[in-house]
């Protein structure tokens, strides 16, 4: 497996990035919180699985999900998705992610 890497500064940072690459109308992410870093996955290669895109920021969020206001760039959690305004991540904390550990191994 192959991996590149873009990490961000913040966490605000890197919602603001998967906010403005998420396809249009799809308002929730999932994200995860693991081994002290939000990380999201973009496979480079969809036919092969060979390839993929880290995108993280160091850092720890309790699981559930979290409201982004992109014009004030903040975020916090809430308790369900119900504004179409806001992109929604949904943060999980994996017991286990073998793509994030052989990623992070190599950083």
């Amino acid at each position: 497996m192959k991996t590149e890497y873009e990490e961000f500064e913040n966490i605000e940072d890197l919602f603001m990035y998967m906010s403005a690459a998420a396809p249009p109308m799809k308002n929730t992410i999932p994200i995860n919180s693991y081994k002290g870093n939000i990380m999201s996955f973009i496979p480079l290669s969809p036919s092969t699985g060979e390839s993929y895109l880290m995108l993280y920021a160091k850092g720890e969020l309790e699981a559930g999900i979290y409201e982004f206001d992109v014009s004030s760039k903040s975020y916090k959690k809430v308790e369900s998705v119900e504004r179409a305004d806001k992109v929604y991540f949904i943060s999980l904390t994996p017991k286990r992610n073998t793509i994030a550990d052989q990623a992070l191994q190599n950083l």
